[in-house]
C-alpha cells in the first residue's frame, strides 16, 4: 500500500474547515464514477435509463435511512457517470420514542454516509460482474451546505433538469 507523503501528494481538503458534517442540515453532493466511465445506464430523449448497474444504485441510495435513521434522502438523479442527491440530516430518533433493544444509532457525518453509499454500491456492482475490489467511485465527492430556500430550490431544478442537459453537463463523457 501507498503511504502518504506531503512533498509528493498534496491533497486539500475541500469541506468547509471547523464545519460539523453530522449536524442537522441539508446538504447537495454529487459522487463520480471512477474515470467518469458511463456505467449506470444512458441518456435517451432526455431521460435517464438506468442499466443493472444503475438499478444497484437507486436501491442503495434508497436503502440508506435503513442504517441511518437520523437522514432523510431528498431528490435525488444518477445520471450515467455519477449521481445527484440532496440529504438531510436530523436530530436523532429510533424507533418510535427510542431505539430499538435500546441500542442507540450513531448520529454519522456525511462523510460516513457517503462512505457506506459508495462502499456498499461498489460491492454489489462488483459481485454483478464478478470483480472484487475494482473502484466504481472516484476518490472524494463535491458537497454544498444548502443554507436558505433560494439555495434549495436552485439545487432541486438543477438536479430535476440534469437528464435533458446531459450533452451541456461538465461530466459529460461518451
Amino acid at each position: 500500500m501507498k503511504q502518504y507523503n506531503p512533498d509528493i501528494h498534496h491533497r486539500h481538503s475541500i469541506r468547509l474547515q471547523g464545519y460539523d458534517y453530522s449536524q442537522e442540515g441539508l446538504y447537495f453532493i454529487t459522487m463520480c464514477v471512477q474515470n467518469r466511465k458511463c456505467i449506470f445506464g444512458e441518456i435517451n430523449n432526455g431521460e435517464m435509463i438506468l442499466n443493472d448497474n444503475g438499478k444497484i444504485i437507486e436501491k442503495t441510495w434508497l436503502d440508506l435511512p435503513n442504517h441511518n435513521p437520523h437522514i432523510e434522502l431528498n431528490i435525488f438523479c444518477i445520471m450515467p457517470n455519477h449521481i445527484h442527491a440532496v440529504i438531510e440530516i436530523t436530530a436523532h430518533v429510533g424507533a418510535g420514542s427510542k431505539p430499538a433493544q435500546n441500542i442507540p444509532f450513531p448520529n454519522h457525518s456525511l462523510s460516513e454516509i457517503v462512505r457506506q453509499f459508495k462502499t456498499f454500491s461498489s460491492r454489489h456492482i462488483n459481485q454483478l460482474s464478478c470483480k472484487q475490489g475494482h473502484p466504481v467511485w472516484q476518490r472524494n465527492y463535491y458537497e454544498h451546505i444548502i443554507r436558505n430556500e433560494i439555495s434549495y430550490n436552485n439545487i432541486y431544478w438543477y438536479i430535476m433538469n440534469n437528464p435533458q442537459k446531459w450533452e451541456d453537463d461538465k461530466l459529460y463523457w461518451k
